[in-house]
């Protein structure tokens, strides 16, 4: 360990920045796993694994039967291609997105950008020319809150693409309440309308990669989708850290 890293860490002993648990291996010696996250927190980081739905990544709670379109997805397609993420919203990743979001804990985002660039880097391989864009927030919530979480996110993950990122073009023009503490179809006229495609020019016949932080019923990304896809986009995604299965929905 470098003298001015070990002594920094002496000074400032490094902590988890879910739990604040220290990040000591042993005597002097850091957890080599991560330098954000305890071992513990990221045991409990639950992988999505199949059975999914290949549209809207929905995972299924049936070890048994493989990938299948979801009933919602069945009965109205979104206007998004598909969407992925690569953990359940729940333990360690639902902490540590309530520490990012309303903790105003933005440090929260150099542990987990780098685990969704990777992610994406796997996902998103085929796809040549993607621009990506984080889901917008309204100003007032962006004053609230001083940053976009998805936007942090966002800019791991165009480094890990070498993509362009456009985080001007599509806005949030209308305040809207939480979406968890909504029913269904609350949920999706609550967003609807309340985005806006201001320049369309970086986005017709390109491909779009849609940063998110959750996906909880997808309406948010769905709404985005489809204001993209009236501004010409070619072909849409979905990208988000957590997903949550109707069982974990809030």
């Amino acid at each position: 360990m470098p003298l001015v890293r070990l002594l920094t860490d002496i000074i400032y002993p490094p902590r988890c920045v879910i739990c604040s648990r220290f990040l000591w291996n042993g005597l002097l010696t850091r957890d080599s796993r991560s330098p954000f996250f305890c071992r513990e927190c990221m045991a409990d980081f639950h992988a999505i694994a199949s059975p999914i739905c290949p549209v809207c990544g929905r995972p299924f709670s049936s070890e048994a039967a493989e990938d299948h379109v979801c009933e919602d997805c069945l009965r109205k397609r979104p206007f998004y291609y598909a969407a992925r993420a690569p953990y359940h919203y729940k333990g360690a990743i639902l902490k540590a997105v309530h520490r990012l979001k309303y903790g105003s804990k933005g440090l929260v985002a150099k542990g987990l950008g780098p685990l969704l660039a990777r992610f994406a880097a796997l996902q998103m391989q085929a796809v040549e020319g993607v621009v990506v864009m984080p889901v917008p927030l309204h100003p007032r919530r962006l004053r609230e809150r001083g940053f976009n979480q998805s936007l942090l996110l966002a800019r791991y993950v165009s480094r890990a693409l070498s993509a362009d990122m456009d985080f001007l073009s599509l806005r949030r023009v209308r305040y809207t309440r939480p979406q968890t503490k909504l029913a269904k179809e609350e949920r999706r006229q609550n967003v609807r309308g309340a985005f806006q495609l201001n320049d369309n020019a970086t986005i017709r016949g390109r491909p779009i990669l849609l940063v998110d932080d959750v996906v909880t019923t997808g309406n948010t990304l769905n709404e985005c989708a489809r204001i993209l896809r009236k501004g010409g986009a070619q072909k849409i995604y979905g990208l988000s850290l957590a997903r949550a299965s109707r069982q974990e929905r809030p």
